[in-house]
């Protein structure tokens, strides 16, 4: 089977590669982009990638593809900690997603530990760098699309 999988990646995660590089490495966006699609194509899986700084545009990109793709791989990046609306989302849509921080959140700032968009997530990889849209993505395409979604 041929997935379609929607890599999201929120406010400030354009500047990858520049931005604190000692908590996410310096590899650029453009960069893990392209090593993302690489793996992508290696495994068969159809992916389409999204980068917005403004909440309300990753709320209508979810909404938009509802039906068209298989999981969902989001770092919301600060919207994370506090986004509601983006929650409301991804918990509408009943898509599978994967929520992936490249930087260890629970090694951070206190105000990070927590995530209101987890909880409606199959699941959350952290601190793994790069690696860790990879591991979501073998997660989904190894068993979590054909399964039915049971979030608790």
């Amino acid at each position: 089977m041929n997935h379609k999988l929607l890599y999201i990646f929120g406010p400030n995660l354009n500047l990858l590669g520049e931005r604190e590089t000692s908590l996410y490495g310096s590899m650029s966006y453009d960069a893990l982009i392209k090593k993302i699609a690489e793996e992508s194509k290696k495994r068969g899986v159809q992916t389409e990638f999204f980068q917005s700084n403004h909440e309300g545009e990753i709320v209508d990109k979810i909404q938009q593809k509802r039906k068209e793709i298989d999981g969902i791989i989001i770092n919301p990046g600060a919207l994370t900690h506090y986004s509601i609306a983006l929650r409301d989302a991804l918990s509408a849509v009943k898509i599978r997603s994967i929520e992936v921080h490249m930087s260890n959140i629970y090694a951070r700032e206190e105000f990070r530990h927590h995530s209101v968009t987890a909880p409606v997530c199959w699941g959350q990889i952290s601190g793994l760098g790069w690696i860790g849209y990879i591991l979501a993505m073998d997660a989904l395409i190894l068993k979590g699309i054909e399964e039915p979604i049971r979030l608790a």
